[in-house]
């Protein structure tokens, strides 16, 4: 797995545990982790039907570099889809960076409210008025007749055949190479200065001063030498935490 994947992934982790803390404390529903591009917090497709859409949005990802993700969820309260929706888009970043090529299917079940929100490269392809008829035209007559697999599976195939008219550039072809190339070191200050201002904060309050420094500065200093396997990378991030 690519360095800067596992990076992005450790920062993305400890981003998400810091707006769970602040979504708790406003009483808004925390954002899931982002661990598949269909995530069904409802329980309404069956492994079949969502394995099935997932295959589908992979086998696209692949094939034309854009990424689809699909979130269930049974209610928005106390925000409405739309608000929501930004939260998790926020907090997701899906679609390629420095492309801005994502896509978020957003159905909220006992609402009844759906939203598909498009990153920046996408919105020629899928406008706001294209996204709407899709909801009227695709997913709402089925979702009324309790059909919510194939809803989505029609949504996703008209946003398909929309992006796959965009130009875009190429998916990038993973070589398999190993060795730091690819290493991200703004995400990796990004990481330490997460981790001094949330995490070192909870970790004090948690084990007391002391033992909370420690703690958080091995902590960052183990996720750093896992992702760069440098030792002198990981000691230099750990001392900074301290």
């Amino acid at each position: 797995m690519a360095i800067a994947a596992l990076l992005r992934r450790a920062l993305a982790a400890v981003v998400l545990a810091a707006l769970a803390g602040v979504a708790l404390a406003q009483g808004l529903l925390p954002i899931p982790t982002l661990t598949a591009r269909v995530i069904d917090q409802t329980g309404t497709l069956d492994s079949a039907q969502r394995n099935g859409l997932e295959t589908k949005l992979a086998a696209f990802e692949q094939r034309k570099g854009s990424q689809i993700v699909v979130l269930m969820v049974p209610t928005t309260a106390p925000e409405d889809i739309a608000s929501y929706t930004q939260r998790v888009g926020d907090a997701w970043k899906i679609g390629r960076k420095g492309v801005g090529d994502g896509l978020l299917v957003v159905v909220a079940k006992d609402d009844r409210k759906m939203r598909i929100a498009t990153a920046k490269a996408l919105e020629g392809a899928v406008p706001d008025l294209a996204a709407s008829r899709i909801i009227d035209e695709e997913m709402k007559p089925r979702f009324r007749n309790g059909d919510f697999a194939g809803g989505l599976n029609a949504a996703v195939d008209r946003l398909i055949g929309l992006v796959d008219g965009e130009p875009l550039p190429e998916p990038s072809r993973n070589t398999g190479g190993g060795g730091n190339e690819g290493f991200d070191w703004e995400n990796l200050a990004i990481f330490l200065f997460v981790g001094v201002f949330v995490g070192a904060p909870i970790a004090r309050a948690i084990f007391g001063k002391k033992l909370g420094t420690m703690f958080i500065g091995g902590g960052v200093g183990v996720v750093v030498f896992f992702i760069t396997t440098s030792i002198a990378i990981a000691v230099i991030a750990a001392l900074v935490e301290l």
